[in-house]
């Protein structure tokens, strides 16, 4: 996977498609990442460049409850890609 601006909007598409909200701040976040679960909301260190910022939703995505139904044809393969990157990482 390339590290473009292109991949991180296809990434921050898939949350958008499944109603959470990406917002970059600063803190003191251990991980990069915050997730408020009860809102929908991730937030992601503003200070992580293109790379870390795609790296940390590509860790992030697949421990998601992302609507895979309302999500349009490309995010659907962009998502299962991520996801089989994913298991593949894991085991």
């Amino acid at each position: 996977m390339k590290y473009t601006q292109s991949t991180l909007n296809k990434l921050e598409d898939i949350l958008g498609e499944s109603d959470y909200v990406v917002r970059y701040e600063r803190g003191t976040f251990q991980s990069g990442w915050c997730l408020l679960e009860s809102r929908r909301v991730v937030v992601l260190n503003k200070f992580l460049n293109i790379e870390g910022r795609i790296n940390t939703l590509m860790e992030l995505i697949p421990q998601l409850d992302i609507l895979f139904d309302k999500l349009t044809l490309e995010s659907q393969k962009l998502y299962e890609e991520v996801v089989r990157k994913s298991v593949i990482t894991t085991e």
